[in-house]
């Protein structure tokens, strides 16, 4: 069977699979009181999303997974697959468990930042200890036809960047309804390119089932939501994302593909750095999509604005990861 259909199917039973599971198992995290704590920091308009049910990441993670090896078992074989596949599922762990203490504690402090960067650290050494041999060590560089060839030492740390950096962006992504999953998927189709032209096939398939999950979860996640992806997914697809930049070569590519996630970061880290040093707030509230919402645009229009922009960034950024 030819790997676009094998892709195809993937797509269609990890769709279906999430949008007919979502619904019990939205009743059941309502049924045993798993639902988002609001920060007291969050602005008025969103705190009436106190009692909506979190962890819905683990359905668009643990199910196209499931998924992908059923319909695909030959992929157990290949190691830049499986690369993905272990940096999606690790992340996923770190998210769980940032959700779980969330839930026991009921408050939004869930693993300290320190904790749960350093579980960040380990897991990204541990890919690539455990997938050296798939890694190449080298970056392309756009336009002039060149790479540059790294040492495992100075690779090693770039890895680790890419892991904590990606998955904590997308994690600021996540605040409105519709918004990560929407912005994620856009740049998870943009890679699937990347994926094709480069002939990763399978895990090109993988990248099909995960779409297929996220379109069954924004279903069920657009304005209003009825529930949030939690740390479980935001942090899984910072992870995913990283994984197919190493495979493919795209790590410069990544920044621009990932655009957005790279935005919202930044302008996090710049209105911490600011009120640290200076005392002074260079931005309204961030993340920075809040920001729009205090200027007075309606929750829908900056989700649909940000779709837009993530859009632009994932076209300029498979021009370079195929230039």
């Amino acid at each position: 069977m030819d790997f676009y259909l094998i892709a195809l199917i993937g797509l269609i039973l990890s769709f279906l699979a999430v949008f007919f599971l979502m619904p019990p198992y939205i009743k059941a995290l309502k049924n045993h009181n798993i639902n988002q704590e609001v920060s007291e920091y969050a602005l008025d308009e969103y705190k009436a999303k106190a009692k909506t049910p979190i962890m819905g990441g683990l359905l668009f993670v643990v199910l196209p997974v499931i998924v992908f090896i059923i319909i695909n078992s030959k992929a157990l074989k290949d190691p830049a697959a499986m690369m993905v596949v272990t940096s999606y599922v690790l992340f996923c762990v770190v998210g769980f468990l940032d959700d779980f203490l969330i839930i026991i504690r009921k408050n939004n402090e869930g693993l300290s930042p320190k904790v749960k960067l350093l579980m960040e650290f380990v897991f990204a050494i541990l890919v690539f200890i455990i997938f050296r041999s798939t890694l190449s060590f080298k970056i392309d560089v756009p336009f002039i036809h060149n790479t540059i060839d790294l040492k495992w030492f100075i690779y090693l740390p770039l890895i680790i960047l890419m892991f904590l950096g990606e998955a904590n962006a997308v994690n600021f992504t996540d605040g409105m309804d519709g918004l990560c999953a929407g912005v994620s998927l856009i740049s998870l189709l943009g890679f699937m390119i990347v994926l094709f032209v480069k002939g990763q096939y399978n895990v090109f398939i993988l990248s099909s089932c995960i779409v297929g999950g996220l379109i069954g979860y924004l279903y069920y996640n657009h304005f209003p939501a009825k529930i949030f992806m939690g740390d479980s997914g935001s942090l899984a697809l910072g992870g995913l994302f990283s994984a197919i930049a190493l495979i493919t070569n795209a790590e410069i590519a990544l920044l621009l593909i990932g655009g957005v996630f790279l935005g919202e970061m930044f302008c996090v880290c710049l209105q911490l750095s600011c009120v640290k040093l200076f005392k002074r707030r260079v931005f309204s509230y961030t993340p920075i999509h809040y920001a729009f919402v205090l200027k007075g645009l309606k929750e829908t229009t900056v989700v649909k604005r940000f779709y837009l922009v993530t859009a632009i960034c994932v076209v300029l950024g498979v021009i370079i990861a195929l230039v």
